[in-house]
């Protein structure tokens, strides 16, 4: 028989049993509730940072399709639009590349007169994914240099071109003195934006130039480069600023680019506004995330592509500019001495947009005359 004493160790047995299973129960059920919170977690953060898909040209959700376009081996279309004097009579034909934000309506202000004495055309288009050109999901530094070569040989412009980019569309033309320096006659880079990482810049140097951005666009660039797969994220988040450059923030504007900037806003059109309509990912977002990104090339191991001066490379650049340091463009400047430098005196990053400088950029890179800044 059982004694008493047995039969209350068993007892204890028992409960002890019974109270590990109830454990057991309660701490499976919270990994279950865990691992369901975790899923849902999981899936807003990815919902948070997956960009919706773009509101193709042409598409029953898209916009219209309005302006002329070519297609592209890769069947991606390419609108344009053509300026000037008609390219069977011209002497000078120019591709120009806008800038972030922009499209095809950007061309660098030039007066009627000096087109028609010179004889020059110009063609401008949308850089994938702006405007009414198909977005490249794989698009690069590299892959824009090759769109403007089969842009240049469907229209039929010849052997070589001239080719003027403005601000961040600059990097399509650093493209294309890496890629294609031999279908160019000359090249001039306005304002050109810089990647603050591309390796031959001293750290010190950089990191300076890099602080003189307000503290927002410091992290809207990181974030660009580091982890570009969070971008549209931080770019559509409400919690802190983002890029003040997309705001159009008047903090990035030097006093004489308010006043050109309030001129420009008051003759402004309303199918200017066209350029992120397919949305803002695949135009502004991965703008950003390949020019600051890391590049295939970099710029200051370049060679001259002209060895027996027989054209020229402009850079532009205002000494006010408050987006892009003067530091680093003189650094440029000094690394590439064949490029031609030209820092203007009292003028910030809209300085194609000063009476007179169209003109003087046009000059100096076609006739390569000497120009008063």
């Amino acid at each position: 028989m059982v004694n008493r004493k047995g039969l209350v160790c068993m007892a204890g047995l028992l409960a002890k049993e019974k109270h590990s299973v109830i454990l057991q129960g309660v701490s499976g059920m919270l990994r279950g509730i865990a691992g369901v919170l975790l899923v849902v977690l999981g899936a807003c953060i990815y919902q948070a940072i997956q960009p919706p898909p773009p509101k193709l040209c042409g598409s029953p959700e898209g916009p219209p399709i309005t302006s002329t376009r070519i297609k592209l081996r890769d069947g991606r279309h390419l609108a344009y639009r053509e300026e000037g004097v008609p390219k069977e009579r011209a002497n000078y034909k120019i591709i120009s590349t806008h800038g972030f934000g922009g499209s095809k309506k950007y061309i660098i202000p030039v007066s009627k007169e000096l087109i028609e004495e010179l004889g020059i055309y110009f063609v401008a288009f949308d850089r994938a994914g702006y405007g009414e050109s198909d977005p490249n999901p794989r698009r690069s530094v590299k892959s824009e240099a090759f769109d403007i070569q089969e842009l240049a040989d469907q229209l039929e412009l010849g052997s070589k071109f001239y080719i003027i980019g403005v601000s961040m569309g600059t990097y399509s033309v650093w493209s294309t003195l890496k890629y294609i320096p031999h279908r160019l006659t000359g090249a001039a880079l306005i304002v050109p934006v810089i990647n603050y990482w591309w390796p031959s810049f001293p750290s010190h140097l950089s990191r300076e130039a890099y602080k003189l951005q307000l503290v927002q666009d410091q992290w809207t660039l990181r974030v660009a480069h580091y982890t570009p797969l969070l971008l549209y994220w931080w770019m559509t988040q409400n919690w802190f600023p983002a890029s003040a450059v997309a705001a159009r923030h008047p903090e990035i504007l030097s006093p004489r680019d308010k006043e050109i900037a309030m001129k420009l806003m008051a003759a402004r059109r309303p199918d200017q506004d066209e350029a992120q309509q397919q949305g803002d990912f695949e135009s502004c977002h991965r703008d950003m995330m390949v020019a600051f990104g890391t590049w295939e090339f970099d710029p200051m191991d370049l060679n001259n592509p002209f060895p027996n001066n027989e054209a020229s490379v402009h850079i532009w650049q205002g000494y006010e500019d408050r987006l892009v340091p003067t530091i680093l463009q003189r650094y440029v400047a000094e690394r590439l001495p064949w490029i031609k430098y030209h820092e203007v005196p009292n003028a910030g990053h809209l300085l194609h947009h000063v009476d007179g400088m169209g003109n003087n950029i046009i000059r100096s890179l076609l006739l390569r005359e000497e120009t008063s800044t």
